[in-house]
C-alpha cells in the first residue's frame, strides 16, 4: 500500500522585490513537480524504521523508531488536524538529529530541508515506521519554490494517511483534495517552509498547493485563475544568489534614493496589476490570445527593465535577455535575482523550431533549460495497494 503526492513549482510572474515594499507581486504554479511516496511497513517487513530517500541528491537516511521517541519525547502529542510550530527545544533536539548524519559540505544547504521532513511527520505520523521517496523536476535552490513543493507534497502524503482526512483510497489516477483538505495541507506545509526559511511569505507553499496564479499585497493573499493558456522557457543560469543581501541591497539603494525608488516600486505595482487583470480577462480566439501574450511581454520587459533599476540583474541573466531578444521574445528574472532562473514567454503559435534554436544558444552558454506551463494544477494525490 502506498500514497504518492506531487506539488509543483512555482514563477514570480512580476513584482519580486518590489512586494517587500508594498508593491504587488504575481506568482504562477509551473507544471514541474515533486513527487514524494510514503509506505507503511507491513509486519512481514520487519522494519521500525523511519527511512527516507532523497533520490536526486543520492542521499537516504534512516532513524530507528525508538531513538525518534528518545530525542523528540513530545512524540504523539500532536494533532494533524491542528498545525502547530515547531517549539525552539524541538528545533534543537531534530538539529542534533541532523548533526549525526555528517552531511558533506556540498550537500550541507539540504540540512534544513531534512529538518523539516522529520518536524512535518513526527507532528502527524508521530513513531510510526515507513519508507519515504522523494524526486523532482525542480532544479533545487534556484528560486522555483523546490522546498515549498516538497513541504507540500510531503504534507500532503502524510495527511492523506492519517485520521484527519476520509479519502477513496479506491480512485484510480491523480486526484486533489476539497478546499478545506487544501488548507490543511497548506498549513502544514508553512510549518515546514518555517524550519527551512525562518520567516517565508507563504507564496510558495499557497501556490504549490492550489496550483494556478496568486497575487499577493502586504500580507494578503489572492487566488486567480488564468482564462489563457501559458508556455515559458525558464532558464536556470545555474549561479547561487544570496537573497538576502539582494533584498538589503534594494531596501539600501530605496534609502539612498526615495523618492526615485518609490516611483520605480509603484510602476511595479500597475505592471503587477495589469498582469493579473489580462490573465483573468475572458479569452474569445487565437487572436485574442495572441494581443494579450504581445500585453503580456510588454509588462514582462518592463519589470525588467525597474529590476534592473533596483540593482538586482545579473551578467547571467542579461546574456539570457540577450539571446532570447534575438528571436522577439520577452524575458525577466524571476525571483531574488543574483543569478537563478529566468523566465521568457512563448507565445503559443510559436515555431517549435525557434524554440529548439533558442535552446541550443543557451544551453551553449552552460545553461539549463525547462519548458513550464504556467498557471496549472496544484497538489494531487495517487494511491496504489489499497483495497477497494
Amino acid at each position: 500500500m502506498e500514497v504518492r503526492a506531487r506539488a509543483p513549482g512555482k514563477i514570480i510572474l512580476t513584482g519580486e522585490h518590489a512586494v517587500v515594499h508594498g508593491s504587488t507581486a504575481v506568482a504562477a504554479a509551473i507544471d514541474l513537480y515533486t513527487y514524494v511516496s510514503l509506505r507503511f511497513p507491513t509486519p512481514e517487513d520487519n522494519n521500525d524504521a523511519l527511512q527516507v530517500q532523497f533520490k536526486d541528491v543520492d542521499l537516504e537516511f534512516s532513524w530507528p523508531v525508538g531513538k525518534l521517541k528518545e530525542v523528540l519525547p513530545e512524540l504523539g502529542s500532536k494533532s494533524a488536524s491542528s498545525p502547530s510550530s515547531c517549539s525552539l527545544e524541538t528545533t534543537k533536539a531534530i538539529a542534533s538529529l541532523v548533526e549525526e548524519l555528517n552531511l558533506a559540505d556540498a550537500k550541507i544547504g539540504l540540512a534544513s530541508g531534512i529538518s523539516a521532513f522529520i518536524w512535518l511527520y513526527t507532528s502527524i505520523h508521530g513513531d510510526k515506521p515507513a519508507k519515504v521517496v522523494v524526486n523532482s523536476e525542480l532544479p533545487l535552490g534556484s528560486g522555483l519554490g523546490s522546498s515549498a513543493a516538497l513541504c507540500v507534497a510531503l504534507s500532503a502524503a502524510l495527511l492523506s494517511l492519517s485520521d484527519s482526512l476520509k479519502l477513496d483510497f479506491s480512485h484510480q489516477g491523480w486526484q486533489t483534495f476539497g478546499d478545506s483538505e487544501l488548507d490543511l495541507v497548506n498549513k502544514w506545509a508553512f510549518e515546514g517552509e518555517k524550519m527551512i526559511h525562518g520567516r517565508p511569505s507563504g507564496i510558495d507553499n499557497t501556490v504549490s498547493t492550489f496550483g494556478n496564479m496568486i497575487k499577493f499585497r502586504s500580507g494578503e493573499l489572492t487566488r486567480i485563475k488564468t482564462n489563457m493558456p501559458l508556455k515559458m522557457l525558464v532558464t536556470n543560469t545555474k549561479v547561487g544568489r544570496n537573497t538576502r543581501a539582494l533584498v538589503s541591497g534594494v531596501s539600501e539603494r530605496a534609502v539612498r534614493h526615495g523618492s526615485a525608488m518609490s516611483s520605480v516600486f509603484k510602476a511595479v505595482d500597475s505592471i503587477s496589476n495589469e498582469v493579473a487583470a489580462i490573465i483573468q480577462s475572458p479569452v474569445s480566439d487565437d487572436l485574442a490570445i495572441t494581443e494579450k501574450e504581445e500585453k503580456l511581454g510588454e509588462l514582462m520587459e518592463m519589470n525588467q527593465g525597474l529590476l534592473q533599476c533596483m540593482g538586482v540583474s545579473h551578467s547571467t541573466i542579461e546574456t539570457v535577455i540577450k539571446t532570447t531578444l534575438k528571436y522577439k521574445l520577452a524575458t525577466k528574472l524571476t525571483g531574488a535575482g543574483g543569478g537563478g532562473c529566468v523566465v521568457t514567454l512563448l507565445p503559443a503559435l510559436l515555431a517549435g523550431t525557434v524554440v529548439d534554436k533558442v535552446i541550443a544558444e543557451l544551453e551553449e552558454c552552460g545553461f539549463q533549460c525547462l519548458i513550464a506551463g504556467i498557471g496549472g494544477r496544484g497538489m494531487e494525490i495517487s494511491f496504489s495497494g489499497f483495497s477497494s
